[in-house]
């Protein structure tokens, strides 16, 4: 409140806005995960994954079990996880669909298939764990140092570690293996890939495979850091699609990139935006995506692709 004649002084401190930036920074760890995987399938398979979501689930409540009724430690919960979303993801390519290929279904029947298995895994998700807000561990505090007077938590920096070592390791398979060398291929021209022997179906299980490590990696962090219920992966994949278009379709690189600046962007706003608002920065962005950049914001320089 100002008093006649005086100067406004309540200005923001800088060390607070230092501390909105790590924040945002360190909570868009898992976002660019689920962006990045969602993006990989629509570049190689060609199709809007919306049963991402539903996977997203499957990860953190496989986790959840393993750690929370069978008590088992929550490494071997993870890798627990990790093999439940890579058996999902392979059982709905196989028998979801490579059979909707066969047929030659139009794309908006894998679209709609994929929400369908969504929606079916949250329903089924919520009948066996329920739908009261659930987190990995019992506590989500984490340890936390103090730099330059930025509170700096061990998860964040947990998070920021296993999220470059993913990208970094994702980059390498892609550019210097020969498995990722064919998925570069099937994501160009899949019929031609065909015709130099390479296996398409494999292209996808490699596709697949990789998507599965980042989802249940992404939910790892985000279970070790928030609570969720079965319709959260849902909200989630909002996210994850803004940033897919903004960074532009099929650009790896472009939504990851696009997933930090959406999040530094919703933790700054709260500078200016009451909490309750937040979540209706989202779809503004997601209309103004479509309505003004229906290409995406091209990032040139962090091409994932070896070749040009």
């Amino acid at each position: 409140m100002l008093v006649p004649g005086s100067r406004r002084t309540d200005v923001i401190d800088v060390s607070i806005l230092l501390q909105i930036v790590w924040t945002g920074l360190a909570a868009s760890t898992y976002a660019i995960l689920f962006s990045v995987a969602f993006s990989l399938v629509l570049k190689v398979v060609k199709i809007w994954n919306f049963a991402q979501a539903g996977l997203m689930a499957v990860a953190f409540y496989g986790m959840y079990a393993a750690h929370n009724w069978l008590h088992w430690p929550l490494w071997s919960s993870v890798l627990f996880g990790l093999a439940v979303t890579i058996s999902a993801s392979q059982f709905m390519d196989i028998y979801g669909l490579q059979v909707l290929r066969a047929r030659k279904s139009p794309s908006l029947t894998f679209f709609i298939f994929t929400l369908v298995v969504s929606e079916f895994l949250a329903y089924l998700l919520a009948m066996i764990f329920g739908t009261e807000p659930l987190s990995l561990t019992q506590s989500i505090m984490s340890p936390v140092e103090i730099v330059h007077g930025i509170v700096i938590s061990h998860w964040d920096m947990k998070a920021l570690a296993i999220t470059a070592v993913l990208l970094l390791l994702l980059s390498i398979f892609i550019g210097r293996t020969r498995q990722g060398q064919f998925m570069a291929a099937v994501a160009d021209n899949a019929e031609l890939s065909k015709l130099y022997g390479i296996s398409v179906k494999q292209a996808y299980f490699m596709t697949f495979l990789i998507t599965a490590i980042l989802i249940t990696a992404g939910m790892y962090l985000f279970g070790t850091r928030a609570s969720m219920i079965p319709s959260t992966p849902l909200e989630m994949m909002l996210f994850a699609v803004i940033s897919t278009l903004l960074g532009g379709m099929g650009r790896i690189y472009g939504a990851a990139w696009a997933a930090v600046a959406l999040s530094l962007i919703q933790s700054l706003s709260i500078i200016v935006i009451p909490s309750q608002w937040q979540g209706v920065i989202l779809y503004v962005f997601l209309f103004v995506t479509i309505l003004f950049f229906p290409q995406g914001v091209k990032f040139k320089k962090f091409k994932l692709w070896a070749r040009g």
